[in-house]
C-alpha cells in the first residue's frame, strides 16, 4: 500500500501504519467482526469524497454540488438491491450498525414499545435490548434465551411472544453458530402482529453468496455492518424488504427518517464509496467461492477441535462461526495465551454458562480472515493443533471462586504465559503459516 505523502508529512502515523499492517500480516486473526478490506475498498475510503458534506438523501441535499455524491449514493442503493434480491428499499447512510439498530427500533417503536431480542450472554447483541444499551432504556426490552443444547429456544420465544406482544421481534446474533431460523421467527411475529428486524451482520457476505438462508422472504427489515463477511468499510445498511412494504407502506420513509434527522446529520461520502465497491465485489464468483470456502473452513476447524477435547456448542456450525467451551471460567486464559502465540479470539460465554462475562467458560472465533487470505481445511488442522498446544500449556490454572484468588493467579499466569517458550515456539509456526498467505500481496 502507497501511503507516500503521509510518510513525508507524518511519518510517526506513517509508522503507525506499517506497525499494524505487519501485525496483522503475521497474525491469526479469529475474531468474529473483522475482515480484510480489499485495496480498492482502502483506496475509496481514501479518496477525496470525503470533502463533500452531504446533509440528506440524494436529489434532496440541503446543500449545492451533491451531483456526483447522489450517483455514488444511487450506485451503492442499486448494488444492494442486486445482492438481497427482495430488498425494496437501502439506506447507506448509518454510521455502524449499533446507531442503525437504534434506527430501525425508533422508526418502528414509541417510547417504552416491547422489544423481543435474543440476550447478550445467550449470544445476542448489545442493541438487541441488553440492560445497558439505550435499546433497553427507551424500549420495554424482553429477552429470549438458547435451549440447555445451545439452540435457540424457538418455543420460548413464541410464549414471550403472545405474552408479552412485541412491536419488534429482532432475528440476528453475534454468537450463534447455526442456521438462522428466519422463517420460523416470521411465523411468530405474524402470529402477534409484530415487525421482524433480521440483524445479518456477522452472515451477510454468505447470504449474498447462497450459503446461508436469505432474510428477504421473511423479514420486514433487515440490517447488516459492511465490514464482517461482506468485506467492506466499518459501516452499516438498513434494507426494507418487499415483504416490509405490503405490512407498511410507510416503511421506507420511516426508516430514512429515522435515521436522519432522528439520530444522524450528513453522511460521510468515501464510507458510502466503499460500499458500493464492496458490494461489487460481493457480485463476483470469486466472491462467492470464497464464502463457500469460510463455511468449510468452519465445518473443519470446529470438527478438528472437537477431536482435541474442545466442547463445541450444538455440536457442530452451519455458518462462518464456531463458539467452543474450554474449562470452567477460563476462556480468559485460553484468548491471552493464544494471544502470546498470535493467534486472536476473544472469551466468551457459552450455553449454561457456570460463570460471569467475565470470567466466562468459553471462546468464540471465526474462519473468514483465514479464508480471505487463501488458507482452506489442510491449513484448519494446522491451527486446530496449535490452539490445541496452547490450550494444554495453560491447562494448568483452575478457575478460582474468589476475586482475590483469580486477581493473584492472574497476575501468576500472565507471568508464565509471557516466558514460555513453547508458546513463542508457536509464535513463530503462526508466522510462517500467515507468511505463506499473505494478506496484502
Amino acid at each position: 500500500m502507497n501511503f507516500d505523502n503521509l510518510q513525508n508529512t507524518d511519518p510517526v502515523c506513517f509508522d503507525l501504519i506499517q506497525e499494524e499492517t505487519a501485525r496483522q500480516e503475521v497474525s491469526l486473526e479469529l475474531i468474529p467482526s473483522e475482515c480484510t478490506a480489499s485495496l480498492s475498498v482502502i483506496e475509496a475510503l481514501g479518496s477525496p469524497l470525503t470533502n463533500k458534506y452531504s446533509e440528506w438523501y440524494a436529489r434532496k441535499r440541503y446543500y449545492w454540488w451533491n451531483e456526483v455524491i447522489d450517483k455514488v449514493e444511487l450506485l451503492a442503493i442499486d448494488r444492494a438491491k442486486k445482492a438481497f434480491p427482495g430488498v425494496a428499499h437501502v439506506n447507506v447512510q448509518p454510521y455502524s450498525g449499533s446507531p442503525a439498530n437504534m434506527a430501525i427500533l425508533s422508526a418502528l417503536c414509541e417510547k417504552y414499545d416491547t422489544i423481543l431480542g435474543l440476550s447478550l450472554s445467550q449470544g445476542g447483541h448489545l442493541t438487541h435490548g441488553h440492560k445497558v444499551s439505550a435499546t433497553a432504556k427507551f424500549f420495554n426490552a424482553v429477552q429470549y434465551w438458547l435451549t440447555k443444547e445451545g439452540y435457540i429456544d424457538l418455543e420460548e420465544v413464541e410464549a414471550l411472544a403472545i405474552e408479552h406482544k412485541p412491536k419488534v421481534i429482532i432475528v440476528g446474533f453475534t454468537a450463534y453458530s447455526r442456521e438462522f431460523p428466519f422463517e420460523a421467527f416470521a411465523k411468530i411475529a405474524e402470529k402477534v402482529g409484530a415487525y421482524l428486524v433480521g440483524d445479518i451482520s456477522h452472515i451477510s457476505g454468505l447470504v449474498v453468496s447462497g450459503v446461508h438462508t436469505s432474510p428477504t422472504p421473511y423479514c420486514d427489515v433487515i440490517m447488516t455492518t459492511t465490514h464482517k463477511t461482506l468485506k467492506g468499510p466499518r459501516w452499516a445498511m438498513i434494507m426494507v424488504t418487499d415483504k416490509g412494504l405490503e405490512k407498511d407502506e410507510d416503511l421506507s420513509s420511516k426508516i430514512d427518517k429515522s435515521v436522519f434527522p432522528g439520530l444522524q446529520w450528513g453522511p460521510h461520502n468515501h464510507q458510502t464509496l466503499a460500499i458500493a465497491v464492496a458490494l461489487w465485489e460481493s457480485l463476483t464468483p470469486a466472491f462467492h467461492e470464497m464464502n463457500a470456502q469460510i463455511v468449510k473452513n468452519a465445518k473443519k476447524l470446529a470438527s478438528e477441535l472437537e477431536s482435541k477435547g474442545f466442547e463445541i456448542a450444538t455440536g457442530w456450525t452451519d455458518n462462518h462461526l464456531i463458539l467452543a467451551s474450554v474449562w470452567k471460567g477460563r476462556g480468559w486464559y485460553i484468548q491471552e495465551a493464544l494471544d502470546i502465540a498470535w493467534i486472536t479470539l476473544n472469551k466468551n460465554t457459552v450455553p449454561n454458562e457456570p460463570c460471569s462475562p467475565f470470567n466466562p467458560s468459553g471462546i468464540r472465533l471465526w474462519t473468514p480472515i483465514m479464508t480471505q487470505r487463501g488458507m482452506k481445511e489442510e491449513q484448519m488442522v494446522q491451527v486446530a493443533d496449535m490452539m490445541y498446544r496452547v490450550s494444554q500449556k495453560v491447562k494448568q490454572f483452575e478457575y478460582k471462586e474468589t476475586k482475590e484468588e483469580r486477581r493473584a493467579q492472574l497476575k501468576e499466569f500472565r507471568e508464565f504465559i509471557r516466558n514460555n517458550e513453547e508458546l513463542k515456539s508457536i509464535k513463530k509456526e503462526v508466522a510462517e503459516l500467515c507468511s505463506q498467505f499473505p494478506i496484502y500481496s
